[in-house]
Parts: C-alpha cells; sequence; structure tokens
C-alpha cells in the first residue's frame, strides 16, 4: 500500500508543486501581456525585460535593506523592497510610454509599429538592466528557505519519499491569490477599471463618453509593471535573478496569454497553469514513479523523460504554435491574435 502512497508524494514533490509555483508566476507574467494588448492594443515584447527591470530594483533596494539589518524573520527581505520596485519600475515603463510610445499612439500607426518598438524597449531595458546589475546569477533570498522540509515530511508519515514546500512557493501562490483578486475587483468594481474595461471594448465609444483616454493609459501601465515585477521578484526568489533568463520567459508567458485567450485575464491566469504543467510535466523523468507503480519486479532501464529539461521552452512553442493553427481566440475566447 506504501508504493503508491510515495507514488504520490515523489509526483506531488517532483511535478505538482513547483508546477503551481510556476504557474503563478506565468499567470502574473500573462496577465500584465494581456492588460497590454486588451487596452493598448499591441503584443509587448518588453515585458519580459520590465519583469527583469522591476525585480532588479527590488534586489537592489533589499541589499540596502539587508546591509542595514532589517529583514521580516522567517519571510525575504525582498517583500520589504518590493513596493519600491513596482513604483520606480512603474516611472521607467510611464517614460518610456511617454518618449516612444504616445507618438505613435498620437498618429494611430498600426500595431505591427508597436511591436516593433516595443522590441527596440525590450533591448534598451535589457542592457540597462546588464549594466547596472551585471549578467550573471545575482541573489538576494533571505530568511527561512523551507515551510516544511521532505526530510520531516518522511518522518511524519513514515513514507520513503518526502514533499518539500519552500517559502518563495508558498508566498508565490498566496501573493498570486490576493494580486489577482485585488486586480479583478480593480476591474470590475472602481470607476477607473470600468473606464479600462470600456476603452477596450469600444474606444471611439469610450472617447465619447468622456473617458481620459491618457489617464487608461497610465493606469494600465502601472498595472503591468506592478504585476511583472512581482511576477520577476516571487520568480527570482523562487529560482534565481539573471537578466537574460527573463527575456527566455517572453515566450512561455505569451504562450500563456494566447493559450488562455489573448485579451482575457482570466485566460491568462489559466494559461499560466497550462503551459507550467506541460512543461514540468513533459520534462519530469519518470524512472522512480514507474518503479513505485508497476507491480512485479519489473524496473526502468532509462529515466522514462519524454523530453530533457533543456527542451522545456519547446513544450510552450509547441502548444502555442498548436493554439495558433486550430484555436486562435485561446480557451476563453480572447481577441484572435
Amino acid at each position: 500500500m506504501s508504493d503508491p502512497l510515495n507514488a504520490a508524494a515523489l509526483l506531488a514533490n517532483f511535478v505538482v508543486v513547483p508546477a503551481v509555483a510556476y504557474g503563478s508566476q506565468l499567470a502574473l507574467g500573462a496577465l500584465g501581456v494581456t492588460l497590454i494588448y486588451g487596452i493598448l492594443r499591441f503584443s509587448n515584447f518588453a515585458h519580459g525585460d520590465t519583469m527583469a527591470f522591476g525585480t532588479m530594483i527590488t534586489i537592489l533596494f533589499t541589499w540596502w535593506f539587508q546591509s542595514m539589518g532589517l529583514s521580516l524573520g522567517p519571510l525575504p527581505t525582498a517583500l520589504i523592497a518590493l513596493p519600491f520596485g513596482i513604483v520606480l519600475c512603474a516611472a521607467f515603463v510611464l517614460l518610456c510610454d511617454r518618449t516612444v510610445y504616445r507618438f505613435h499612439r498620437a498618429n494611430r500607426a498600426d500595431p505591427v509599429i508597436f511591436v516593433i518598438a516595443s522590441v527596440g524597449v525590450m533591448f534598451v531595458m535589457n542592457g540597462l538592466v546588464r549594466f547596472i546589475i551585471g549578467p550573471d546569477d545575482q541573489n538576494f533570498s533571505d530568511g527561512q528557505r523551507f515551510i516544511i522540509k521532505a526530510r520531516e515530511f518522511k518522518q511524519m508519515t513514515g513514507l520513503s519519499e518526502g514533499i518539500s514546500i519552500k517559502v518563495s512557493q508558498g508566498i508565490t501562490v498566496v501573493t498570486m491569490i490576493i494580486v489577482v483578486a485585488a486586480l479583478f475587483w480593480f476591474l470590475n468594481k472602481t470607476r477607473t477599471g470600468k473606464s479600462m474595461r470600456a476603452y477596450s471594448d469600444n474606444e471611439d465609444l469610450a472617447l465619447l463618453s468622456g473617458i481620459n483616454p491618457d489617464r487608461v493609459v497610465a493606469v494600465t501601465w502601472i498595472l503591468a509593471a506592478a504585476l511583472a515585477t512581482i511576477a520577476g521578484t516571487l520568480y527570482g526568489l523562487d529560482k534565481s535573478f539573471k537578466p537574460f533568463t527573463y527575456f527566455q520567459l517572453l515566450l512561455p508567458i505569451f504562450a500563456s496569454a494566447i493559450v488562455g485567450g489573448l485579451g482575457n485575464p482570466l485566460g491568462a491566469i489559466a494559461g499560466g497553469f497550462v503551459i507550467a504543467f506541460s512543461e514540468i510535466t513533459v520534462t519530469y523523468a519518470y524512472k522512480k514513479f514507474a518503479n513505485y507503480i508497476v507491480p512485479g519486479d519489473w524496473k526502468a532501464d532509462g529515466l522514462m523523460q519524454l523530453l530533457s529539461t533543456n527542451y522545456k521552452f519547446a513544450v510552450s512553442f509547441l502548444i502555442l504554435l498548436m493554439v495558433l493553427l486550430f484555436r486562435p481566440t485561446g480557451i476563453f475566447k480572447g481577441k484572435s491574435v
């Protein structure tokens, strides 16, 4: 009877728990992408580097607070620094909008012009981040590392396999729930949120109704910057911070937004978990799991791994390609790409 329980614990430890945390990070990142697309009508290719920029600011403030002895005990000091990262990242993206996107918006340029402009902004932000903080991995996590360790779980249950949950993973899931609830409340209950939804549905009619387009654009960028900074910081705490990693995250984030339905916030959340579970499930080595559930003395020879972890982004690309070919509006019927 213990073998199925060991198999379940093994799968939970290496697939379910990491996928839930990673899916939460992708969902927050995809929410920023889908807000920009739904309201400002273009795909922001600079979003991954916006995450890197906001996280870099958070790291710099975290190091400063750590040098002064400030801490949250078992929780990472980065949580204190996060609001500063959000504010400065929002200020930077507003500056980018004023100097780059505003001109094209005034001239009602085609969406492809905005996409090309966002690529330029992406390279500028990437270079700026690497110039300030360097291209290497940066460690900024502190506090308690685990909520529960695998060894403690084994002692409590008597199983051979344990489940470990990191503090960063717990914070990621809790933060995602709070942020998503706050965002949906803002979009559905506040006057500004309703203005943003009206502007997204019909820009000309919204303008005739007296909605201030500059205010809508500014709030959209602020929300996108906040989501990017939170997602980037949580990803950095859970794994590590390296500027180029956030550029690579652009593919799974866009895949999450498109799979769920580009322009649909609920779809961005669902898409994030679809991509995360797909990547981790396909790249997990099932050898030990199979040895637990297959009866008899049969033992697996190879790793029983469908794809190496080096190809996890290929999973995102394949899912993205299939969705674009067969259901371009995504799961929740967002805007067609």
